[in-house]
């Protein structure tokens, strides 16, 4: 299996590339820069693009005719960006910074479109294409966030799969939206899953179960397919 985990360099990303993959298969990662020290799966080739998806024209244009000479099974897109002031109490849509409510648009909405476009006539070569999207409780209906446009670009991206599901089901690409809550990123994925789960006092989800979650989509036959996951954390009062 070619998989390709957009957003790859650190956090959620950095796990995905560390966690997926069996002996044999390939992982793509895609981030500005590639991250000095990554622990592979034995057996799993690495090959990495580097290109600024805030850029999305000149990105989506790298990464598609490397994906063409590649092969592509899976596309990951993993990257999101927010409000600076965003999940903290002192956050005001009126204070909110212009030129950056048009990067966020950019780069969770803009970007994906555009990648998906120029990314799908590859995927659908595969015997069992896949797209997952990294959404967020914050794009689920009273999602009890005050972020407008993070929570407007996550609403977006359930947009995007359902689209997707309906104009290509034919082919069998199978779309698929995590809604994921807080996730504790500072805990990598080689910090003991227990460890991991600790801290945030409940409040935080450990990469590792999000990895899981990915693992499983990812292991169906081609007769099936995840469509959508709410993963918020255990002590999240609005779920």
């Amino acid at each position: 299996m070619k998989t390709m985990v957009v957003g790859a360099s650190k956090g959620l990303g950095k796990a995905l590339m560390e966690g997926l993959g069996e002996h044999g298969d390939s992982l793509i990662g895609v981030s500005r820069s590639r991250p000095s020290a990554l622990q592979l799966r034995e057996g799993v080739d690495v090959q990495w693009i580097e290109a600024d998806l805030g850029d999305p024209l000149t990105a989506v244009g790298k990464i598609a005719q490397q994906a063409a000479e590649t092969g592509l099974d899976t596309l990951i897109y993993n990257l999101g960006i927010w409000e600076d002031r965003a999940f903290d109490d002192s956050y005001d849509f009126l204070a909110d910074d212009e030129d950056q409510l048009q990067a966020i648009v950019s780069c969770n909405v803009t970007a994906p479109i555009l990648l998906i476009k120029r990314l799908l006539p590859v995927l659908l070569r595969s015997d069992r294409p896949r797209i997952i999207l990294t959404g967020s409780t914050s794009g689920l209906t009273q999602s009890g966030r005050p972020e407008v446009t993070f929570g407007a670009s996550k609403f977006a991206l359930r947009g995007m799969a359902d689209a997707l599901r309906e104009g290509y089901r034919e082919q069998r690409l199978g779309v698929t939206c995590l809604n994921l809550g807080y996730l504790n990123t500072a805990d990598p994925l080689s910090t003991p899953r227990e460890h991991a789960a600790q801290n945030g006092g409940g409040e935080q989800i450990p990469v590792h179960d999000v990895v899981q979650v990915v693992r499983m989509a990812l292991s169906l036959s081609a007769a099936s397919f995840v469509k959508e996951i709410t993963l918020p954390a255990i002590l999240d009062p609005h779920f």
